[in-house]
């Protein structure tokens, strides 16, 4: 079951940036779809906009959907029953946390150019400046972090798969 996000109080937690966005979603056996957790998390950013709070530039917002996609399908592919996630903003990172049924912990493969999938926790990587696997008795959580920060070190996706001078 997933709670639309205007339907949930995050206008509550009131328009003082020093008070982080949280918003959640819980979905039950088989109804997990990578679609639906994009959409939440452009209504969220969106949301975000809407209480003046520190607005998420458009490329580390395509970087999130990318790391929200790939974390969300890997929980469809790899982890029977329920899963979720939440979203957290405050002033300087944006958290994008998926929790999901299965022990085993995600880690991203070697590079192969020939290999058809397996790569979703390289891109995750590759787009966040931090990923945090927590394993729990029933599940693990996996929590990527999103520097709001101009100096933020991770090179976002455009700037890792095309070089400087293709680029422009």
């Amino acid at each position: 079951m997933v709670i639309p996000l205007r339907k949930q109080t995050a206008d509550e937690q009131g328009r003082d940036e020093g008070v982080p966005l949280r918003y959640g979603a819980i979905w039950g056996d088989g109804a997990a779809r990578a679609a639906d957790a994009r959409q939440a998390l452009r209504a969220f950013l969106g949301h975000a906009r809407g209480t003046d709070r520190t607005v998420v530039p458009n490329t580390l917002a395509a970087d999130a959907e990318l790391a929200t996609s790939e974390m969300i399908t890997n929980a469809i592919l790899h982890a029977p029953g329920p899963c979720g996630m939440t979203l957290e903003l405050t002033g300087d990172e944006l958290t994008i946390t998926v929790w999901d049924s299965s022990t085993e912990k995600p880690a991203p493969k070697k590079a192969d150019p020939r290999r058809i999938g397996g790569h979703g926790m390289h891109l995750v990587h590759t787009v966040s400046d931090k990923v945090v696997v927590a394993l729990r008795a029933t599940g693990k959580l996996v929590t990527a972090h999103l520097s709001l920060r101009p100096d933020r070190n991770g090179p976002g996706l455009r700037e890792a798969a095309f070089p400087a001078f293709m680029a422009g």
